[in-house]
């Protein structure tokens, strides 16, 4: 008998617990000995559907499921109701999905890694990062990289990036670990009020044990290390591999090859050894905010 899932214990989120159930059924069909193009024939679908199914990219139908069950020889009606529920719990849509009207697909399941990650390391050399961002800076950042949006768009964006930061308030918080340019920090994105009240947040936020918030001096910039902002993401399931988000104009990339992880986590360490001690950073936000303009 094989060790049903549980879905209080793989939480997550909808987007982890489809590849924490994937991973799962490729154990089960590799412990089987069954292919995927054999796996694929029993739900009458391609071997590359079964590819998908297997590492979490689309939802689960239970008739598949049962089908993918039987195969694998799965028959206790228990454990089979406990994979079909947590197949349930896949498939819930998650709170974002209301704005799929003008969400890009690849950012829906940024979202959902996001809200189920347990830690979150990002750099960022233009912006205060997404989730640090007080509601006038995020509207003023908001219509700079989207000019052409309307109002209503710009608003929808504004609420989603906010509701995104709740998970910097739950009872159990991710970790994060934030690397911002100095140069960042200068520019006075919807003017010095907004700016000074973003820098001022940001100093409260310093005093969470659970965030870490570094700034590069500008003669120590991470320009030469990476030609961006990205972000990394890990995860407390051992199924769910840790991922990087590279930002982009029209697209981003989601990356999750071991040696394209390995890569920019390299990146990052470096980053941090450049970057000013996080004990001195409220220090030097509050030097900032008193600066004059020249």
């Amino acid at each position: 008998m094989t060790e049903a899932p549980s879905i209080a214990t793989a939480g997550g989120g909808p987007t982890v617990l489809r590849i924490i159930l994937g991973a799962r059924l490729r154990r089960l069909r590799e412990t089987s000995g069954v292919s995927r193009e054999d796996a694929g024939d029993a739900i009458r679908a391609s071997e590359s559907k079964i590819s998908r199914i297997e590492l979490g990219r689309v939802p689960f139908r239970v008739r598949d499921l049962s089908d993918l069950l039987a195969l694998y020889n799965v028959t206790d009606p228990e454990e089979m109701e406990a994979f079909i529920g947590l197949a349930r719990e896949a498939n819930a849509a998650g709170w974002w999905q209301c704005e799929n009207d003008w969400l890009p697909k690849w950012f829906g399941t940024y979202l959902g890694m996001e809200q189920a990650a347990q830690l979150i390391r990002s750099y960022e050399p233009r912006y205060v990062p997404d989730l640090l961002q007080t509601e006038r800076y995020a509207r003023a950042a908001l219509r700079l990289t989207h000019p052409n949006d309307s109002d209503e768009i710009l608003e929808r964006r504004v609420a989603l990036r906010l509701r995104r930061q709740d998970i910097m308030r739950r009872r159990e918080p991710p970790t994060t670990w934030f690397l911002v340019e100095e140069t960042a920090l200068r520019c006075r994105i919807g003017g010095t009020d907004v700016w000074r009240e973003q820098l001022a947040y940001l100093i409260d936020v310093c005093e969470s044990a659970k965030v870490t918030l570094q700034v590069l001096p500008e003669q120590l910039g991470g320009f030469a290390m990476t030609s961006g902002p990205f972000s990394i993401l890990r995860f407390a399931e051992a199924e769910v591999s840790d991922i990087v988000l590279v930002p982009q104009l029209t697209a981003s990339a989601i990356l999750d090859r071991r040696a394209e992880i390995d890569a920019y986590s390299a990146v990052m360490a470096r980053l941090s050894v450049n970057a000013t001690p996080f004990e001195k950073t409220p220090r030097m936000l509050a030097a900032l905010g008193t600066e004059q303009r020249g």
